[in-house]
This record gives structure tokens, sequence and C-alpha cells, in this order.
């Protein structure tokens, strides 16, 4: 995937959840941070960021849209709304063998009280239902997810359980948005009730499946590009 008409700012302070301030040629303008996580290992003061212009300012506050930040020499995408784009692509690309001979049916499917992001389906009309989580904390090496608790992400993977009942297959796939990263855990300190429901779903046989990417930023371009799947590990301090 490329992301374009990018331009370059330094980041100021978050006001709120889903606002930045940010410096760009002199000027402290607002832009909208599309992460509900916590992001304080990456947006630091002074932390180089890519944004893009909004396509409609007309009924909001902000006339910028985040895209990602700087971590060390490392790009870091932090705008949720590519998640469904770029796990489509991933699904279709051959590259998970959980995924082979699937194809998308239909995305932001409703299942129980949920939406789940995509609902897959191949030649013999075999079901899985996927839920996508974008990882953006990578701690020397150990990516972990969430970095703020989630409940609405604790009933996704519950309803994914719950699917294995209606003899569908299910899968959670973590896009983790740092190549340094070498392996991936449930983040238990931050979040022990969604640690622990993903500990379940790996019981009921759920695929659990995290794959990193590649951000390189030239020219005004920011492209991502899959790099490779990584291990899941088990890091319950108890």
């Amino acid at each position: 995937m490329k992301i374009g008409n990018i331009i370059e700012g330094k980041f100021i302070d978050r006001p709120n959840r889903f606002t930045v301030r940010f410096n760009y040629n002199q000027k402290i303008e607002l832009a909208h941070l599309r992460d509900p996580g916590r992001l304080k290992e990456l947006l630091t003061p002074d932390a180089e960021l890519l944004l893009r212009p909004a396509l409609n300012t007309a009924n909001r506050k902000t006339k910028f849209d985040v895209i990602a930040v700087l971590k060390g020499d490392l790009w870091v995408l932090i705008n949720s709304g590519f998640h469904s784009d770029i796990a489509a692509n991933l699904i279709d690309s051959k590259l998970i063998e959980e995924f082979n001979g699937y194809f998308v049916e239909k995305r932001e499917y409703t299942y129980g009280k949920s939406r789940i992001d995509f609902l897959l389906t191949n030649k013999s009309g075999n079901k899985m239902l996927v839920e996508v989580k974008g990882c953006t904390l990578v701690d020397e090496g150990l990516a972990k997810f969430p970095d703020a608790p989630t409940s609405r992400g604790k009933r996704h993977v519950e309803e994914l359980i719950g699917s294995k009942r209606d003899d569908l297959e299910a899968a959670i796939l973590f896009l983790i948005f740092g190549e340094d990263a070498k392996c991936f855990s449930p983040n238990f300190n931050m979040d022990p009730d969604f640690s622990s429901a993903l500990e379940n779903a790996k019981k009921a046989e759920v695929h659990i499946i995290a794959y990193s990417f590649k951000n390189s930023y030239k020219n005004g371009i920011l492209e991502i590009t899959p790099l490779k799947r990584i291990e899941i590990r088990n890091s319950n301090p108890i």
C-alpha cells in the first residue's frame, strides 16, 4: 500500500484522545488522530510526524490527519483507517497459510453483538471470521497489544470464541507496524482481561496471527509492505 500527499510536521501535544497539535511551517496546526491507543512511547515532544491534508474539512475542526510517527529511524503507522485495506491485501497475498483458499466475502460483518472486520469464505462454502488489531507498541523486539485497556477488543475475542460453537473458523490478525518486532505477546500488565481472553481463544483453536510490516517514506509517499510473520509468545507475568 502507498499513501501519498504526505506532509511532515513535529508533534507538540495531544489535547485529547483524537487530536494532535503539531508544528508545520512555523505554524501550530491541529490534526485528527485515528488511533485509540496511548502511544506514549511514540508521541514524545518534537517527534517527527507524517500527516495528510484532510479530504473534506467542512464538518471538522482539524485540517489534517496523522499518518505515522518516527521512532528512532523507523516510521510507525498510527492511523487505523488503513488497517482494513492492509489486512485485506494480506489475506489475498497467500503469505498466511490459514487464509489460503479464502477470499473476503464481507467487511464489517455483524456477528453476535459485535462487528467483526471480515467474513471470509472459500469455494467449499466454509466460513471464517477475522478480527484485525493494529499493534504499534514494540519494546526491545517484543510487540505487545494492547497499549491501553480495551473492553471492546475483549468482546471481539469472546465473540470469536463463541463462533467456534457455530462451526465457523476464526482468526485474530495482529498487524505489527514496527519492523523491529521479533515476537508478539498479549500485554498482560496493561490489560489482563483482554490478554486472558486471547489465551482462551488460543485454547479454543482460534488462529492467532501476528505479521510485521516495513514502512518506507520517500518523496511524500509512505509505502507499507508485508515483512514477516512473527512468533506468538505468552508473557503472562503470573
